[in-house]
C-alpha cells in the first residue's frame, strides 16, 4: 500500500505519520507499507525503511513524477499556508492554497489515465470551516453554503469543488473535511487568532498565568489531535458508495465555552481554586473565534465521523498528548521557510 501525506512535517502531518507508524489502520499490513512523505522540509530523517521524504513543494510537477513513479493508494492533503500570509502575500495564498492543489489532483489524476483499469486513489483532503467566512448566532449544519469572507477559505471550498469533480469522473476517490480548530499545537504557534484555544491548555498544564484575550462564555468549536486523527483514518476507509456527491463532510466538532475547557483542565491538573488562566476579551478575537454557534451534523454523525465526546475527553486527549515525547515537527510546527503569522479578520482557523 503506497501513502502519500503532504504537509507531512507540521502539526497533524507528523501525528498522522506517528500514528500511522505505530498503530496501522486494519488490513494495512506494515511490510507491504510504503509512507511517501512531502513537505518543504523535514526536522529529521526517515523513521523507518518504509518512509520515504520528499523535499519541495506541492505543486512541482517533476517532484510530483518522482513521488508517484510508484502508484499510489491513498493521499492525504494537508498542507496550505495560513490565511494571514495567503492574504498578505495574495499570489503565494493562491499558488500554494490553490494552484499546487490543482497541480497535485491533476498528477494524481494523470497518473490514473496512463493505467488502464487502475484504481482511483483515495484522497482526503484536509479543507476547513473557514470556507462558511463570517458567522452568525444562528446555527450551523452541513448543509450550510459557503461564503468564504478570505482567499484562504475561497481556495480551500475551490479544491473540494475540483476534488468531487474528479471523482465524478472516476478518476479520483475524494473525501474533504471541513476541520475546526485542533488543540492543542505548540506553544510556539502563537500567531494565529485562535491561539488562544491552545495556549489555555499550556497554561493550565505549566500552572503558569494566562491572559485569554475572550471572555470566559466565549464559545468556540474544539478538537483534539488524536480526534482529527481519527476522522482523517475514517475518512481514508469510508466506502465510496457512502459518499455524499460533494464528497465532503462537515466533521462534527465540540462547541463548549473557553470557562467550561479551562476549569475541566483545571480539575484535572488538580488546579480548582488557583486557575492559571484570567480573561480581558479583545472585541475582534471574540467576534471571530469566540461566538462560534451550535454546529448540526447529522450526516456526518451517521457516517461514523465524531467529535471528542464532552469537555472532559477533549481534555483527557489533549493531556494524553501533550504528556508524549514530542516529535520535532511539534516542537517547532511552523512551516519550514514560512513565518508563522496571524489570520486575517473573519478566518475560522482549523
Amino acid at each position: 500500500m503506497h501513502v502519500l501525506i503532504t504537509g507531512a512535517d507540521g502539526f497533524v502531518g507528523a501525528a498522522l505519520v506517528q500514528r500511522w507508524l505505530t498503530a496501522p489502520p486494519l488490513g494495512c499490513l506494515p511490510g507491504a507499507l510504503r509512507l511517501s512523505l512531502l513537505d518543504r522540509d523535514f526536522r529529521s530523517g526517515p523513521s523507518s525503511p518504509q518512509v520515504h521524504q520528499y523535499r519541495g513543494s506541492f505543486g512541482d510537477v517533476q517532484l510530483l513524477q518522482s513521488v508517484l513513479a510508484e502508484p499510489v493508494d491513498l493521499v492525504f492533503h494537508l498542507a496550505s499556508v495560513p490565511g494571514a500570509l495567503a492574504e498578505s502575500d495574495p499570489e503565494l495564498g493562491l499558488e500554494a492554497n490553490l494552484q499546487a492543489s490543482v497541480t497535485l489532483l491533476n498528477a494524481l489524476a494523470q497518473a490514473v489515465r496512463r493505467q488502464p483499469g487502475a484504481s482511483a486513489p483515495r484522497v482526503v483532503f484536509a479543507s476547513s470551516v473557514a470556507v462558511y467566512g463570517s458567522v452568525g448566532p444562528d446555527a450551523l449544519s452541513e448543509d450550510t453554503l459557503p461564503s468564504p469572507a478570505l482567499s484562504y477559505g475561497t481556495h480551500k471550498w475551490m479544491t473540494e469543488l475540483l476534488l468531487a469533480d474528479y471523482s465524478r469522473r472516476g478518476e479520483l476517490d475524494g473525501c474533504s473535511l471541513r476541520l475546526p480548530g485542533i488543540v492543542a499545537r505548540p506553544r510556539s504557534e502563537s500567531g494565529h487568532g485562535s491561539a488562544f484555544m491552545s495556549q489555555v491548555f499550556h497554561a493550565c498544564m505549566e500552572n503558569r498565568p494566562y491572559t485569554c484575550p475572550t471572555s470566559a462564555q466565549a464559545t468556540a468549536w474544539w478538537m483534539s489531535l488524536s480526534c482529527c486523527l481519527d476522522n482523517l483514518l475514517h475518512a481514508a476507509g469510508l466506502p465510496s458508495a457512502d459518499m455524499p456527491a460533494s464528497r465532503c463532510w462537515q466533521v462534527p466538532v465540540l462547541q463548549a465555552s473557553v470557562e467550561a475547557v479551562v476549569q475541566a483542565m483545571g480539575a484535572a491538573r488538580g488546579l480548582v481554586d488557583e486557575l492559571p488562566v484570567a480573561y480581558q476579551a479583545n472585541p475582534r478575537i471574540e467576534a471571530l473565534f469566540g461566538r462560534l454557534p451550535k454546529l448540526h451534523t447529522a450526516k456526518a454523525d451517521a457516517a461514523g465521523f465524531r467529535h471528542d465526546g464532552s469537555v472532559a475527553q477533549l481534555v483527557h486527549n489533549v493531556i494524553a498528548q501533550l504528556t508524549q515525547p514530542p516529535t520535532l515537527a511539534q516542537l517547532d510546527s511552523s512551516a519550514p521557510g514560512l513565518p508563522a503569522t496571524a489570520p486575517a479578520a473573519g478566518l475560522l482557523e482549523r
